[in-house]
């Protein structure tokens, strides 16, 4: 994922809490806020996948139209069996994400212009008795604020089947 621009806003965080079913007031009420350690409005934990909707290519995130990937038990658009069988992309099974980290350097604020980019990290193999080879992979993406500062590393791992499991 690059991102270029991510501007990080009181109603975004708001919005973002709500749809996590989480009313904690750090998230939105500015006066409760300031009576907390931070002493202000912060993001929750995971706010910072949202960055993706600010991602032109990133590949779940519907564009007008072009099919795409989508959700559920028949994916819009996308024929799978052309694409390797799943969304993880490869061989004949699946792909599917497997874990995410985030570790924050800094609490983020509204206010904050954040950039990311990702890199691959680690790789590696284990075996299935139902699935065959499982691969790992793990994408490792930055988020700088606007003054260039590290704000958060986040760690994603997939994990890519070399066939389908059955049901």
């Amino acid at each position: 994922m690059a991102v270029d621009r991510f501007p990080v806003e009181a109603s975004h965080i708001m919005m973002f809490a709500r749809s996590i079913g989480d009313d904690n007031p750090i998230y939105h009420d500015a006066d409760a806020a300031a009576d907390t350690e931070p002493g202000g409005i912060i993001a929750p934990p995971t706010f910072a996948q949202a960055s993706a909707q600010f991602d032109p290519d990133y590949p779940l995130r519907p564009k007008i139209g072009e099919p795409w990937f989508g959700s559920g038990a028949n994916p819009t658009g996308i024929d799978r069996s052309a694409t390797g069988g799943g969304g993880g992309g490869g061989g004949g099974g699946g792909g599917l994400h497997a874990e995410q980290h985030f570790e924050y350097h800094r609490h983020l604020r509204p206010g904050d212009v954040l950039t990311a980019t990702s890199q691959p990290g680690e790789t590696w193999e284990k075996q299935s008795k139902r699935a065959g080879k499982l691969v790992f992979s793990e994408s490792i993406t930055e988020y700088h604020d606007q003054d260039g500062e590290l704000v958060i590393t986040a760690r994603a791992v997939g994990v890519r089947t070399e066939k389908p499991v059955e049901g």
